[in-house]
């Protein structure tokens, strides 16, 4: 997967962004040892000259993935949370992109700043 690759007017790229996102937002609850009733992942694609958004909600940890309009390389949000009502969470920790390529690494991350928030 490209996440790289603009999905801005790119229905297919779009397609491809949030179906692999979702699978890989899985992968990492995962490897965060969640159990499966306490997260749940939504897909919010926007409208077509975004790549809109793809999120993971735990109990504790926030985290979200899209293509920033400016082009920064901080597609991935990641924020300590206190339920899955909690919308705004602690402090926001951003991460490439890249990281979903590597879900043992982001994991990590992940985990690090649940400890933070902690």
């Amino acid at each position: 997967m490209n996440w790289y690759k603009s999905c801005c007017y790119d229905d297919e790229q779009k397609r491809s962004f949030h179906k692999t996102g979702l699978i890989r937002l899985k992968v990492l609850a995962k490897a965060l040892n969640f159990d499966p009733g306490s997260f749940n992942r939504r897909s919010n694609q926007g409208g077509i000259a975004v790549s809109g958004e793809v999120t993971l909600h735990h109990e504790r940890l926030y985290v979200q993935i899209s293509q920033p309009a400016t082009q920064a390389d901080s597609g991935i949000l990641i924020r300590p949370c206190k339920g899955r009502l909690d919308y705004t969470g602690g402090l926001n920790h951003f991460a490439s992109l890249s990281m979903l390529d590597d879900i043992p690494g982001l994991a990590r991350l992940c985990t690090s700043i649940l400890h933070q928030g902690a």
